[in-house]
């Protein structure tokens, strides 16, 4: 599995409660970016723990050259490296073909879109500190953008996990479909089965689409972001490695020899 570096604002939230639309100045906290204060003021809130912010003041400090455009419902970004797209409501950004989780969505303030900062700086390629004694919180950009996903993803783990999530869970919300992907790639780092995505789902009496044509139908698009997103990291499902319908499935060998870990849809986790 690949190596993912995610920015993290260690703190921050403990250290910000903003419920409105605020300057820097406004809240006592200052952003600075590559070293320079960033004095233009924007919005910013506290959503359960999690710090959102409206993305142009960070992405024009980081990529000058970006220009912003509303098209079919959502900001689309664009500069040197860089393509993103940020469409209100939604549980995830798109960057260079990348899918990075917004558990809570994105977020709308007065007709402002807000990204919690740490997925943005993570979709900028920027690394995210807070300096406690500061009261600072400090973005500083990589050599480089985000690795595109035409790269990021191994293209046959992407291939074989949208499609057992179509399979298992294709009409279930975006959260029960990254839990089945979760289920998978936990197996996949679990030394109690094989170490690959092929085959885990693969494996003998496992996963009953494998061992019919049904594996081979074609995914959703959400089912394929689904995989992506499981990918880079987003979890719904915590350490689970098998998931039941209980309204189809009578067994109770799972209650009786494993951990439960939640219900997501139609689908109960256990680990």
């Amino acid at each position: 599995m690949k190596k993912r570096a995610l920015c993290t604002l260690a703190g921050l939230a403990l250290c910000i409660t903003m419920t409105g639309p605020v300057s820097a100045a406004e809240s006592g906290v200052q952003f600075v970016v590559d070293g320079a204060p960033l004095v233009s003021t924007f919005t910013s809130e506290l959503k359960n723990d999690t710090t959102y912010v409206s993305y142009w003041p960070i992405v024009q400090a980081l990529y000058p050259d970006a220009v912003a455009e509303w098209v079919g419902g959502q900001a689309v970004v664009t500069a040197t490296g860089l393509r993103m797209e940020i469409a209100p409501g939604a549980q995830y950004i798109m960057v260079n073909g990348r899918y990075l989780y917004v558990s809570e969505g994105v977020q709308m303030k007065n007709g402002v879109p807000l990204v919690p900062v740490r997925v943005l700086c993570q979709g900028l390629g920027a690394q995210v500190d807070w300096i406690g004694d500061q009261y600072t919180v400090s973005i500083t950009s990589n050599a480089t953008p985000l690795e595109s996903g035409d790269t990021f993803y191994n293209q046959d783990d992407l291939y074989w996990l949208s499609r057992i999530i179509y399979c298992e869970s294709g009409n279930q919300s975006l959260s029960g479909k990254i839990a089945v992907g979760n289920v998978v790639l936990n197996r996949v780092a679990s030394s109690q089965f094989p170490n690959s995505v092929y085959e885990v789902i693969f494996q003998r009496n496992q996963f009953t689409p494998a061992s019919s044509s049904l594996i081979n139908r074609t995914p959703t698009a959400e089912c394929v972001i689904a995989a992506k997103l499981a990918l880079e990291g987003a979890n719904t499902a915590g350490n689970a490695l098998y998931f039941i319908n209980p309204s189809i499935s009578s067994s109770s060998w799972f209650n009786r020899n494993c951990t439960y870990v939640a219900t997501i849809g139609a689908h109960a986790f256990f680990a």
